[in-house]
């Protein structure tokens, strides 16, 4: 896997690519308003993407009909001076659909301890809690 990264029109706002060659806008605040998303972020928005692409896949998989998914998710950081790395992230994950409950709450284990590579990079340096709401009702 390879991206490539490069500065755009002022300090701190760069634009990276991977093999799709689709630019994503990486800012910061430092000097004014952002004109992308922050590294954290970034890491927050790998958590939630990948679990979904596990969780659709596995559900998709046992012929059930998800018909809208959404994650909001919280990071929680620590102060080590100059550097505040996440030590906690809570994934709140909104499934929609002719969806068994019990399915649901397998795949998003399954995702978290076996597929998703993101949540795995991360390891034991963050600790990942979540929370599956399946038609509104928390399971």
């Amino acid at each position: 896997m390879k991206v490539s990264l490069k500065r755009v029109e002022k300090d701190y706002h760069f634009e990276a690519k991977g093999a799709s060659g689709i630019p994503l806008n990486i800012d910061t605040t430092l000097d004014g308003p952002s004109k992308g998303a922050s590294p954290m972020e970034l890491i927050l928005m790998g958590i939630a993407s990948c679990n979904a692409i596990d969780v659709v896949n596995i559900l998709k998989k046992q012929k059930q009909e998800i018909s809208s998914y959404k994650i909001e998710v919280e990071g929680d950081r620590k102060d080590l001076g100059t550097a505040k790395p996440f030590k906690s992230a809570h994934l709140k994950i909104y499934i929609e659909g002719n969806i068994e409950e019990k399915k649901a709450l397998r795949a998003v284990k399954l995702s978290f301890e076996k597929y998703c590579s993101v949540s795995l990079t991360l390891g034991n340096q963050v600790e990942i809690t979540h929370s599956v709401f399946v038609n509104g009702e928390e399971v």
